[in-house]
């Protein structure tokens, strides 16, 4: 398996474990349908958490900024497909995690309710 991708398993094993120890619910990982994916969905109380995670490795680049514009189309897309496929009347959130540096010294980052879902996502 190429290193990218154990760097990415990696973050979102330790974004899940930040999610449990905040009081959520893992519902759902890697949910795919179509094109369109999502990391993580978890669940707090009425709200349904889409998260994006975005690992990296070094300084480089902030992952935040990994999430622009069109990554956020995306997510509230999968979002929506993914409460009109199970059902769920709970109200959105949309959260990103940013994981970075080495496995002996992680940093995470948890930016609950990133941005508001666009009025049209076309």
């Amino acid at each position: 398996m190429a290193t990218h991708n154990d760097t990415g398993k990696l973050g979102e094993q330790a974004a899940v474990d930040l999610l449990v120890a905040k009081g959520y619910a893992i519902v759902d990982r890697n949910w795919r349908m179509g094109h369109l994916e999502i990391d993580i969905v978890a669940q707090r109380g009425p709200r349904v958490a889409i998260v994006e995670v975005k690992t990296r490795t070094g300084d480089f680049a902030d992952p935040f900024d990994a999430v622009d514009r069109r990554k956020q189309l995306a997510m509230v897309r999968a979002g929506e497909a993914y409460v009109k496929a199970y059902g769920l009347p709970h109200e959105l959130q949309f959260d990103i995690i940013a994981v970075t540096g080495t496995p002996e010294n992680l940093k995470i980052e948890h930016m609950e309710d990133a941005f508001p879902p666009p009025l049209k996502t076309y």
